[in-house]
C-alpha cells in the first residue's frame, strides 16, 4: 500500500490550485449556461432556427475544448475540478431559474 503523505506547504498549494481550478470551471460554465439561456430565448421568439442552431453547436464545441484543453495540458485534477466548477454554475442555475 502506498502513503500519501504531503507536507503542509503541499497540501496548501494542491488546495489553492484546485480552488483556482474550481473557479476557472465556475465561470466556464457560467458562460455556458448564459449562452444556453440565450438559446433557449432565441428559440423561444420564433427567431431563425439556424442561429439558434448554430449557437447551439457553438456551445457545445467550446465547452468540449476547453475541458479538453484543461485535460491535456494540465491533467486530471483540474479537469475534475473545472468540471466540479461547471457542476456548481449548472446548480446556481437550476436553483436561479427556478420559481420561487
Amino acid at each position: 500500500m502506498t502513503a500519501f503523505n504531503l507536507p503542509p506547504q503541499g497540501l496548501m498549494s494542491l488546495l489553492l490550485v484546485g480552488g483556482a481550478w474550481l473557479a476557472a470551471g465556475a465561470a466556464i460554465g457560467t458562460l455556458y449556461f448564459l449562452a444556453l439561456r440565450w438559446n433557449v430565448r432565441i428559440f423561444a421568439t420564433g427567431r431563425p432556427v439556424v442561429l439558434a442552431v448554430a449557437l447551439q453547436f457553438a456551445r457545445f464545441a467550446a465547452m468540449a475544448g476547453l475541458l479538453t484543453f484543461v485535460a491535456l495540458e494540465f491533467g486530471a485534477l483540474p479537469l475534475l475540478a473545472a468540471t466540479g466548477g461547471v457542476l456548481m454554475a449548472r446548480t446556481m442555475f437550476l436553483r436561479w431559474g427556478a420559481p420561487p
